[in-house]
């Protein structure tokens, strides 16, 4: 059960929190291209989809985690206190300040209201956070996988 639980952990990993990752960071150049040109529109909305939807899809990447190291009996190890934070900071950062900039932004498309665009910095803070705990769920210090301090 321990490696069904963390496969499906590392897929919903993959597959939901990486599309966030690339649609998110595409996201600024492309409200500057969308802003000069208003046909780009579209490629905006498709982005600040895709970032929306797969956001509420990984909610499964904690939830299947938490399963994981519960049956583990791992959920008191500091490296996973550690990444839980962190994984709560990049969903406060998505939820705070991504989405509702790429909603800002798309809805004022087609407007005269200027497009000023201010997401790099969060987009980075995100994909920052979640490299981090991407190495502490590898590194696992203490474990007993050969891989660690």
């Amino acid at each position: 059960m321990n490696a069904f639980l963390l496969s499906i952990h590392v897929l919903a990993a993959i597959l939901a929190i990486g599309p966030v990752a690339v649609a998110a960071s595409m996201f600024p150049s492309a409200a500057r291209l969308a802003s000069d040109d208003p046909e780009k529109a579209a490629t905006l909305q498709v982005l600040h989809r895709t970032t929306r939807v797969y956001a509420v899809i990984g909610v499964l990447v904690p939830v299947f985690g938490l399963a994981t190291g519960a049956r583990m009996g791992v959920l008191g190890d500091t490296w996973l206190i550690v990444s839980l934070i962190l994984t709560a900071a990049a969903a406060a950062i998505l939820v705070g300040l991504i989405l509702p900039g790429q909603k800002r932004v798309v809805g004022a498309l087609g407007s005269d209201q200027p497009v000023t665009v201010r997401l790099g910095m969060p987009t980075g803070m995100f994909n920052l956070l979640w490299a981090a705990v991407v190495v502490l769920m590898i590194y696992r210090p203490g474990s007993t996988t050969g891989v660690g301090w």
